[in-house]
């Protein structure tokens, strides 16, 4: 049978101009039915510090985890990091910064998480996360409610609250407007060590192809880990072990 993917070569090896950015859940980790059970690689996390020496801090990662959670995961690692999709953004000097949730959409992303943990209790294998500023619905564990879960988010979404909804494999979930991948990666560009450099941006999800564009736009590098189509990516690497086995390389 024809394979109708397009063929995507490898990326090349870095070289000293590259800045670095990575997604975590399904590029640099396998994904997980609970997303606080996964653990990196202690040689990963080893070579990802020394790319990271390699190109004077130009390495970032970029994810819908929040900061507290990807320092925890990448410790003793403390790298410039955008989290809940780039809601969060912390440079290599600076603080991370985030805008603050008013009353009002507190109130609301409250109510929702409410309604969600009922929802939940009725559809087993369904796990809501809260992630403070933001709510994630995953089924990975529930395949069956897959059109439950979408409708019960698609219900609930409001376009008044300031947020959206995000989809993901196995997950929905709503994030704040005007946060995606690509504007945190232009907003690192625009920073020391990473401004001038060439971005190379990997990563697996629909919410990458944000952070694919924003690369293709700088002229830099995108590379998909799998064969998800459709992608902006012009690179692509299969697996996260070739993900990897690729960092190991350029370490």
């Amino acid at each position: 049978m024809a394979n109708d993917f397009p063929q995507r070569p490898t990326p090349p090896p870095l070289d000293d101009a590259c800045a670095l950015f990575l997604d975590v859940d399904g590029t640099l980790i396998e994904f997980a039915e609970d997303p606080e059970a996964v653990v990196l690689l202690p040689e990963v996390r080893e070579a990802i510090g020394r790319i990271s020496d390699r190109l004077g801090g130009a390495v970032a990662l970029i994810s819908g985890r929040p900061l507290a959670q990807l320092d925890r995961l990448f410790a003793p690692l403390h790298l410039p990091a955008a989290g809940l999709h780039g809601h969060q953004v912390r440079g290599v000097d600076a603080p991370a910064r985030s805008t603050d949730a008013d009353a009002d959409t507190s109130e609301w992303l409250h109510g929702v998480h409410q309604h969600a943990m009922k929802f939940a209790h009725g559809h087993p294998g369904v796990l809501v996360e809260d992630k403070g500023r933001s709510l994630a619905l995953h089924w990975r564990s529930a395949p069956h409610a897959a059109q439950d879960v979408r409708a019960f988010a698609e219900h609930h979404a409001d376009a008044r609250s300031g947020y959206r909804l995000q989809a993901g494999d196995h997950v929905v979930e709503f994030v704040p407007e005007g946060s995606d991948k690509g504007r945190a990666l232009h907003q690192l560009m625009q920073q020391l060590p990473f401004r001038g450099r060439v971005p190379v941006f990997l990563g697996d999800d629909l919410t990458d192809e944000f952070g694919f564009d924003a690369a293709n736009t700088l002229h830099g590098w995108s590379v998909l880990v799998g064969e998800r189509e459709p992608s902006a990516a012009v690179f692509a690497l299969p697996t996260v072990r070739d993900v990897h086995a690729w960092l190991l390389q350029n370490a």
